[in-house]
């Protein structure tokens, strides 16, 4: 699995910013979980609550939905939400015959556009990444320019991103998450200082 630490054990405020905006991704998406839900839907989901942190952070600025109709959210998690697990860690069957590929900014890079089943096992990992080209091409794009607090953006670059992966079986009314290792800021701290484990 993946997880994103700070080297040090301790959190700054602007790595807690990013952290936090993952976390309430991942666990807002496990929350919508269930059989009939839509993948390409919940990582719309991770994309939203992403920027609403990341607003609240003061990164952002404006209207959440209309940076939804500009998929701004492609330029800071510019990943799939996460792949089908079995046999192997990238198990196959994303796209079955009748399943068709999104094509739309962030949701055409998911490995699966499938419909949630129960006993279905994949993983749950949003990220917020900082990569340079992908931010100078939204500031140079005017309709994604206009939501980003250039100012504060700054702190950010060069400072990479953060992932949280969860691995999770669907079941009959929700999900069950396989990953048992520390999550929120305070565990980690407490963990990485030696702390209870």
């Amino acid at each position: 699995i993946t997880c994103s630490f700070p080297a040090n054990g301790k959190f700054t405020d602007d790595q807690k910013t990013v952290y936090n905006a993952v976390l309430a991704s991942n666990l807002a998406v496990q929350k919508a979980m269930k059989p009939g839900a839509k993948w390409p839907e919940l990582h719309r989901l991770a994309e939203r609550v992403i920027l609403e942190s990341l607003k609240e952070g003061g990164l952002l600025k404006g209207d959440v939905d209309d940076m939804m109709k500009h998929y701004l959210g492609s330029v800071f998690m510019p990943h799939g939400l996460g792949h089908f697990m079995g046999i192997d860690t990238h198990d196959v069957g994303g796209y079955p015959k009748g399943v068709e590929r999104v094509q739309e900014p962030g949701v055409c890079r998911l490995r699966t556009a499938r419909v949630l089943e129960e006993d279905m096992v994949i993983t749950v990992e949003p990220g917020v990444y900082f990569i340079e080209p992908l931010l100078t091409a939204a500031l140079n794009n005017p309709e994604q320019a206009a939501f980003i607090n250039v100012e504060v953006l700054e702190r950010f670059r060069n400072t990479g991103g953060a992932r949280i992966e969860d691995d999770v079986i669907v079941t009959a009314d929700g999900c069950e998450n396989m990953t048992k290792v520390p999550r929120t800021v305070e565990e980690i701290e407490e963990w990485m200082s030696g702390g209870e484990r």
